[in-house]
């Protein structure tokens, strides 16, 4: 699959917001007036949105991106529009009540919070989904999204919060999110397309006559689905982007979590943990796409 920017961005970004809109929910204890609580609720609910007005650029026509929450019975992407707008809704009147009173209601935000784990799961859903990527088509899938929102969103609310633990959890979160998505890695690189019953006889209907092979490409040039869902990277640079993923999204953070823990260094630092697994992030989140097969690369000559 295509690995566009847009996507990325929207997924790792929306990803840390909608984890830090869930802990703020559930009470992430943050100290400080109105103007501390404005800045990690801007950073939360800022996120999110810049993600998903990110993923709007994907579109064909990201004008009538509006048209589809209409299709909320079928489509999961039309649920996460709905659970999106509906969570950063509730957020953004949990946190003026924050603000404006100094008090956090429990009703607003375990709702926030349980919108925000929904939003997850529904972009998740997306992929896991699709019968025609076996390597999404997993429950490890919507495991992996949880996992890496709770941990980034978990490190970011440290950097402005209050908790005495937070770097033991940031670690347990952090290891724990790339635990889950090593195990996808395993999984993924066993997953083949036959194994879901696709093949190039069942591509181009021709299976009763025999074996099939590509005699010349479909089309004389590029199209969408030759841009979109026929995807090459070879492994030499697939594993490199693997072990730069491992490294600033897992390694680095970790032993900046280490340090501060036993150094006893201000929680801002955890700021540049949060900023390295971002970025580490971005690299798996490109590998996500880019090592995905679709079904549709058999016509064209895939085995």
């Amino acid at each position: 699959m295509h690995p566009a920017v847009s996507v990325i961005f929207f997924t790792v970004m929306s990803g840390a917001g909608f984890g830090m809109i869930f802990l703020l929910g559930l009470g992430f204890p943050v100290d400080g007036g109105a103007g501390k609580v404005f800045l990690v609720s801007l950073t939360g609910g800022g996120l999110a949105v810049a993600g998903l007005l990110a993923s709007t650029f994907h579109l064909g026509h990201p004008e009538r991106a509006w048209r589809a929450l209409s299709q909320w019975r079928t489509s999961w992407l039309s649920r996460e529009g709905i659970a999106a707008i509906m969570t950063l809704m509730l957020f953004g009147l949990y946190a003026l009540i924050w603000m404006t009173s100094g008090t956090r209601s429990s009703l607003l935000g375990w709702t926030a919070a349980l919108g925000a784990a929904a939003t997850v799961f529904t972009t998740s859903m997306i992929y896991a989904q699709l019968k025609t990527v076996p390597q999404w088509n997993s429950p490890l899938t919507p495991a992996v999204y949880s996992g890496f929102a709770l941990g980034s969103g978990w490190l970011l609310a440290s950097a402005f919060g209050n908790h005495g633990y937070a770097e033991v959890w940031g670690m347990v979160l952090v290891a724990l999110a790339w635990s889950a998505k090593w195990l996808w890695w395993v999984r993924a690189g066993r997953a083949r397309l036959a194994d879901s019953g696709s093949s190039p006889e069942t591509a181009t209907g021709l299976g009763l006559i025999g074996k099939v092979r590509l005699l010349e490409r479909p089309h004389t040039g590029e199209n969408y689905l030759t841009r979109e869902m026929v995807h090459r990277i070879g492994r030499k640079h697939a594993r490199t982007l693997r072990m730069l993923a491992l490294l600033l999204g897992a390694l680095v953070p970790l032993v900046i979590l280490a340090l501060i823990a036993l150094s006893g260094a201000p929680a801002l630092f955890i700021l540049a943990a949060a900023l390295s697994m971002s970025v580490g992030l971005l690299a798996e989140r490109w590998l996500f796409f880019a090592e995905a097969e679709h079904a549709v690369s058999l016509y064209y000559g895939h085995r």
